[in-house]
C-alpha cells in the first residue's frame, strides 16, 4: 500500500494510522510525496530516518497500489492508480482559504479538490471523524458523501490514552514543570495565525509571567516552520527560549506538551480542538478574519472561550481567570462535535481499510501508540530581575523575571547565577548563587572550594554595594552570606499541599533571604521569614552556619 502525502502535517497524520497494520506481514509499507506543496520541505526527513520504503512520484505514478492512503485531497492524487481513502488533514474542517480553491469552501472539503479532471469522485472512501462532517460533504456532493463513513480521529486516541495523571506527571516532570502552570500558545500557519499577528507574543509573555509561577511552551504548526526555515526560527525565538520557551517538535512531542498543559492560548487552528478534548481550559487569541468558518467546531470553541486582549501586560491575571472560572466539561461538549468514535478510532479504521484491501484483519487489537516522553526543558535563565513586596501578614513575595527581557516593572535587586551568567549580570546582581556539585564528581588533585571561602571569595571579586553571595546545597538549604555578616545556614520547607508537598527554587528563595537581611541590617539576620512564591509560602528558618556547613564542598 501506499501513503501519499503531501505536506509534514498530511505524513504526521498518516503516521497515527500505522498500528492499524501492525504486526500484519501481508502489508508493504510505501511513502510518496506528492509534488505541488509550498510546505513539503523535509517531508519525509522522519520517513527515511526510520528506513521505510520511500518511492520518488515518477515511481509511484507507474505503479498500481492494493490502496492508496492520503490525508487531505489536494494534488495530483487523481494520477496514482489504486483504491484512494481519503483522512482528513486535521482535526474537522475549521478554515477557508481564499487563496485555494474555491471562495468560503472549507478546506479539505472543497469540490474543487473532491473531484478529479474529469468530473469523477477523487476518491473510493472517505473517512471522516464525526457525523456532522460527513453531513457537511453531502451538502457539497451527495455522491461523495454516499462513499464516506466515520471512523473518529486516530491522533485523537493518541491523546486520550496518554492522558492519564501519572502519564502527564511523568510528561510534567520531563519538562521540569513542576508546581507552575503550563501555558501552551497554539499558532496554525498563515497570515491569520497567532504567531504572524503577534510575533512578539512567545518574548512578551516570558517577561511579564513570573518564572516560578508559569512555565511557557510554544506548538507551531508545521507549515509555518518550513516558512521560516530552523535557523530564522531559532534566531527569531532565542530571547524567548533562553527564557525557558519550550519548543516542542512539530511530530507527536507537541501533544505531549499539549497533555502535560494547564491552559492553552490559541488562535483558530483545530489542533486546540485536542485539548479541548482532555477539557484543558483556553485563553482565544484569535483577531477574526476571513479564515475562520462560522459554525465550525472551533469558532464555537474561541466563542465559548475568554480572550487574551493584546494588553500582554494582562495576561497574568487572564490566565488566573481563565484557570479559575473554568468549568469541567464546558471545552469538552465542544471537542464532541468535532470527534466521535472516541477511543475507538484505530478500530473503525481498520474494519474500513481492511474492507478496501478485500483482506481479514489481524485477530489482535489496533491499540494507539503512547505519546513520546518530551524532551527536558532548557535550563532556568542564568538572570532575573526580581520584584519583591511585603505582604501585611510579613510575607516576602518574590517574582522573578528573565533579566534579559524587559521586567514589567522596576525590580528590587538582580540576581545571577555564577556559572552561567554574562558578566554583566555579576557585575550587577546583587545575589549571586551557585548550586553545589554532586558528592564524589571533583576531577583527582583538583582544589575543592568550601562553601564558606566560595562566598568569601565570591564578595571580594564583586566589591561594592549590598549583596548576597549563596551556595545552594539541596532543594531545602542553602549557605550564604552579606558583607558584613557571617555564613548563615537557610533551611526551607517545603510548601504543604493536599497531593504533597511543593518544593520551591531555592535560588528564588534566596531572593527572600536577601531583601530580609537588607531590610534588618542593622538588627541582625531574622530567625525565620516566610517566602510567597504566587500563592504558595515557604517557611525559611536561619542560623549561623556549623563548622561542618561552611565546610561542604561547591
Amino acid at each position: 500500500m501506499l501513503f501519499a502525502a503531501r505536506s509534514q502535517n498530511a505524513l504526521h497524520r498518516l503516521l497515527d494510522t500505522l498500528p492499524v497494520f501492525a504486526g500484519d506481514r501481508r502489508i508493504r509499507h510505501c511513502f510518496t510525496l506528492v509534488p505541488g506543496s509550498d510546505f513539503s520541505l523535509d517531508a519525509l526527513t522522519a520517513i527515511e530516518r526510520a528506513g521505510a520504503r520511500t518511492l520518488p512520484w515518477s515511481q509511484a505514478l507507474a505503479r498500481r497500489f492494493d490502496l492508496v492512503l492520503a490525508a487531505g485531497p489536494k494534488g495530483d492524487l487523481h494520477a496514482l492508480r489504486g483504491p484512494r481513502v481519503l483522512l482528513p488533514h486535521g482535526a474537522g474542517f475549521n478554515k477557508a482559504l481564499p487563496d485555494e480553491g474555491t471562495a468560503d469552501s472549507a478546506s479539505g472539503l472543497d469540490p474543487a479538490h473532491l473531484l478529479r479532471p474529469d468530473g469523477a469522485l477523487l476518491a473510493d472512501l472517505y473517512a471522516f471523524a464525526h457525523p456532522s462532517q460527513v453531513s457537511r460533504l453531502a451538502a457539497v456532493s451527495l455522491e461523495a458523501a454516499a462513499r464516506a463513513t466515520v471512523v473518529g480521529d486516530p491522533l485523537l486516541d493518541r491523546f486520550l490514552d496518554s492522558a492519564s495523571p501519572d502519564r502527564r506527571d511523568h510528561f510534567r516532570t520531563a519538562l521540569r514543570t513542576g508546581a507552575r502552570r503550563l501555558v501552551v500558545l497554539v499558532s496554525t500557519w498563515g497570515p491569520e495565525s497567532l504567531l504572524r499577528r503577534r510575533p512578539s507574543l512567545p518574548a512578551d509573555l516570558a517577561a511579564v509571567l513570573p518564572y516560578d509561577e508559569y512555565q511557557l511552551a510554544l506548538v507551531l504548526h508545521p507549515n509555518e516552520r518550513v516558512r521560516l526555515g530552523t535557523f530564522d526560527l531559532e534566531q527569531y525565538l532565542e530571547p524567548a527560549r533562553r527564557a525557558g520557551l519550550l519548543l516542542p517538535a512539530a511530530y507527536e512531542e507537541w501533544a505531549s506538551v499539549v497533555v502535560a498543559a494547564d491552559v492553552l492560548v490559541s488562535d483558530h487552528g483545530s489542533a486546540a480542538l485536542y485539548a479541548a478534548a482532555l477539557d484543558r481550559p483556553l485563553l482565544a487569541a484569535y483577531d477574526g478574519g476571513e479564515e475562520l468558518l462560522p459554525g465550525s467546531p472551533m469558532a464555537a470553541l474561541l466563542d465559548r472561550s475568554p480572550r487574551l486582549g493584546t494588553d500582554v501586560s494582562a495576561a497574568p491575571a487572564a490566565l488566573a481567570e481563565a484557570l479559575r472560572s473554568h468549568r469541567p466539561g464546558s471545552v469538552r461538549a465542544v471537542a464532541d462535535t468535532a470527534f466521535a468514535e472516541q477511543g475507538n478510532g484505530l478500530h473503525r479504521l481498520r474494519e474500513e481499510l481492511y474492507a478496501v484491501l478485500g483482506l481479514e484483519p489481524p485477530t489482535a487489537p489496533a491499540v494507539p501508540r503512547l505519546l513520546p516522553t518530551p524532551p527536558a526543558a532548557p535550563s532556568p535563565p542564568s538572570a532575573f530581575a526580581v520584584r519583591v513586596h511585603h505582604d501585611a501578614q510579613g510575607r516576602i513575595h518574590v517574582a522573578r523575571h528573565p533579566a534579559h527581557l524587559t521586567p514589567p516593572a522596576p525590580a528590587h535587586h538582580l540576581a545571577a547565577d555564577a556559572g552561567t551568567a554574562n558578566r554583566r549580570y555579576l557585575q550587577s546582581a546583587a545575589v549571586i548563587h551557585r548550586r553545589a556539585d554532586r558528592p564524589g564528581t571533583a576531577q583527582g588533585g583538583a582544589t575543592t572550594l568550601t562553601a564558606d571561602a566560595w562566598t568569601d571569595r565570591t564578595l571580594t571579586a564583586h566589591p561594592g554595594g549590598r549583596r548576597t553571595a549563596a551556595v545552594i546545597v539541596s532543594a531545602t538549604q542553602c549557605l550564604l552570606r552579606t558583607r558584613t555578616g557571617p555564613l548563615l545556614s537557610a533551611h526551607i520547607s517545603p510548601c504543604p499541599e493536599r497531593d504533597g508537598p511543593v518544593y520551591a527554587d531555592p535560588a528564588a528563595i534566596l531572593s527572600a533571604v536577601h531583601a530580609a537581611l537588607v531590610t534588618a541590617e542593622a538588627d541582625g539576620p531574622p530567625s525565620t521569614l516566610t517566602c510567597a512564591l504566587g500563592e504558595r509560602s515557604f517557611a525559611v528558618r536561619l542560623a549561623p552556619a556549623t563548622e561542618d556547613e561552611a565546610a561542604l564542598p561547591v
